[in-house]
Formats: C-alpha cells, structure tokens, sequence
C-alpha cells in the first residue's frame, strides 16, 4: 500500500477557513525544511528556492534544515550548501548525513549545526560512475573530478578546522562518524539531547 505525504489541518488567519494541507507544506510554513532523500537536481532547486522564498517573505526568520540523506549529485549538494550558506541555516542531522548529505550538514551556521544522539555523519570523496566514454572524454570528466574533490576537501577543511592532510586521508573511504565523533572533528557543533 503506497503511503503519501500525510494531510493535516493549517489554520490561517481568523477570517479563512482551515484547510488541509500537506505535511511538508505546513511545516515550510514555520520555517522547518527536510533534506529527506537522496540529493538530485529537482530536489536541490526544490530546497534552494524554498529557502530564497521563506527569507524573502520573512527577512527575520531563523531556518532549519533537517536531514536525513544518503548524498547524491555532487553539484546538487554544492548548490544547496551554497544557499544554507548565504541564507544562514541551522542544521540538524537526525538520521544520516552521507555524502553531499554531510557537506549540507556542515554548511549550517557555526554554534548550530547538530545531530540527535543515533544520527551519523559519512564523510567521503565525490566520485563517478564507471568509464564507459573514449578516452578523451574520460580525461575530461577525471579533470572535473579532481576539481570537485579539491573543492570538497577546501570545504571540509574551512569548515571543521581539520588540516587538508587529514583530510586526504579520512575522504579517501567512507568514514563513518557517530554524534561525539562528528563534534570532535568539527562536522557538528553539538549533540541533542532528550528532553
């Protein structure tokens, strides 16, 4: 049985009538985003013009962004990071943040970015699919590659305060990193606690 995005009640002013609308939508409304699946364009141009919208409409507002993503395109990720960036958006991870996943959580303000006791972080380089092009096209794409790598390891280093070398290393596999560890190497700047 296919589950859909669930319905509930949104009152607006006095005067309107409630009206149903769905999950996400009420939720935007209170300035709450979800990176909640994996990263590609649609998503990524879905996110960046709500966060442009919501800080137009509300100059004043504080985001958050609440994720739980296994990564995905390489520009998708570098796209919303940029505006999390611009914009000045909390971060949460509250599953996993893989990937480009991981880049997202690491563009949250400093002091707020955060993850919830079971959440993890995976830390790795960008890579690409299997070579099937000539050989010219292939050194193209591996020139792009190492571009975006070294871009990825700047952003990792600028934000977690770790050395490039480090770096070079721990992207070099996936590196998975529970709450304490993600704070200790600078990915989060704290842990949620229950309340």
């Amino acid at each position: 049985m296919p589950f859909g995005v669930p319905k509930v009640v949104f009152e607006g002013s006095e005067e309107e009538e409630p009206t149903w609308v769905d999950l996400y939508n009420r939720v935007y409304r209170e300035r709450a985003l979800f990176l909640g699946r994996e990263i590609t364009t649609e998503l990524a141009n879905n996110l960046i013009s709500l966060m442009v919208f919501l800080t137009i409409e509300h100059p004043s507002w504080e985001p958050i962004m609440l994720i739980n993503s296994p990564g995905g395109f390489v520009f998708s990720g570098l796209a919303i990071y940029d505006t999390i960036r611009s914009v000045g958006v909390s971060t949460i991870c509250l599953g996993v943040a893989a990937s480009m996943a991981s880049v997202a959580l690491l563009g949250g303000k400093f002091t707020k970015r955060a993850a919830f006791p079971h959440a993890r972080v995976m830390i790795h380089q960008p890579r690409m699919k299997s070579f099937e092009d000539s050989l010219r096209r292939v050194v193209k794409e591996a020139l792009v590659l190492l571009d975006l790598r070294e871009s990825v390891t700047d952003i990792y280093a600028h934000r977690t305060g770790q050395s490039w070398w480090v770096l070079t290393v721990d992207l070099e596999s996936d590196t998975y990193m529970t709450p304490k560890e993600a704070k200790a190497y600078g990915i989060i700047d704290q842990i949620i606690a229950e309340k």
